[in-house]
């Protein structure tokens, strides 16, 4: 199976018609049409369901899509860390990021090392630590800044200086919106939206105490963002940390008390061996430190 080949599949099946396809990847339809073909008799699947108008991928079709963009994309990190123009430092960067008031010490970082090393390219994929995490180990991204708490056996690590504070996001016109800060009492009988993490539910359920089995749980989240807007349509509020300027004008954050804090750290595989730019920002935040 050869990365040319890859590059054909997810051309068509982004366009979803051959022709398209064969005109954007400057080759003849007949000549796509028999790579795809050769490529589902070397796998052994059917990756398409075609018909007159459109090429649909079928299951085997959307898991090799996925599979193929994360090759295809680690072969053009892996190229972009081997090649050197001029002795400058460059190449690319891939951070993932949970939603975290520490984002904006890495963007400090980000912003500084650029202007000392401008051909050095960030990627920023934005998810929940788990996802982070399992893309750590399928080489996808050089590091991870992720909230705790972290299974920090097999990462080596910079643990950030800011906490976050856990608290709650609900209408300014709510009942709860006049009080200083949360009980847990206070949450009982009220719709929550709580985060989808395991590990940080049970902080959670340790800090509600007995009155955890009470609570009310009307969604689950990984974004904060999306939350938000359930919390604007009237759904719930929702547990969350403290970030500020991502939310709505019509929106307020309560913390909570006794005060719930969690600590975020920039992780990274033990024993690998990374291409320049990625040990030269590491040793940059090192020093800030």
């Amino acid at each position: 199976m050869e990365f040319r080949v890859l590059k054909y599949f997810l051309m068509v099946a982004r366009e979803e018609n051959i022709t398209k396809a064969a005109a954007l990847l400057h080759i003849t339809q007949p000549t796509l049409s028999r790579q795809l073909m050769q490529l589902e008799e070397e796998l052994g699947v059917k990756l398409f369901h075609r018909s007159k108008h459109s090429i649909i991928l079928t299951e085997d079709g959307m898991l090799l899509k996925r599979r193929a963009q994360e090759l295809v994309s680690l072969s053009d990190k892996t190229i972009q860390e081997l090649s050197h123009k001029d002795t400058m430092l460059s190449g690319e960067i891939a951070i993932g990021c949970g939603e975290t008031k520490s984002m904006f010490f890495i963007s400090d970082q980000i912003r500084e090392f650029q202007q000392l090393h401008p051909l050095v390219q960030f990627s920023i994929h934005s998810a929940i630590a788990d996802d982070i995490k399992e893309r750590i180990e399928r080489g996808i991204l050089d590091m991870g800044l992720l909230t705790e708490p972290v299974d920090i056996g097999k990462y080596e690590f910079i643990r950030m200086l800011q906490k976050e504070q856990w608290g709650i996001l609900t209408r300014r016109d709510s009942e709860l919106a006049g009080k200083k800060c949360i009980n847990p009492e206070d949450l009982i009988g009220v719709p929550l939206l709580m985060v989808k993490r395991e590990l940080i539910k049970n902080e959670l359920s340790s800090w509600f105490g007995d009155y955890y089995e009470q609570l009310q749980i009307a969604a689950t989240y990984n974004l904060i963002i999306n939350a938000a807007t359930m919390v604007k349509s009237g759904i719930g509020v929702a547990l969350c940390f403290d970030l500020g300027a991502i939310y709505y004008d019509d929106l307020c954050f309560i913390p909570l008390n006794p005060a719930l804090k969690t600590g975020s750290a920039l992780v990274w595989k033990k024993n690998q061996t990374m291409g320049e730019a990625v040990t030269h920002f590491i040793r940059s935040v090192k020093n800030t430190f």
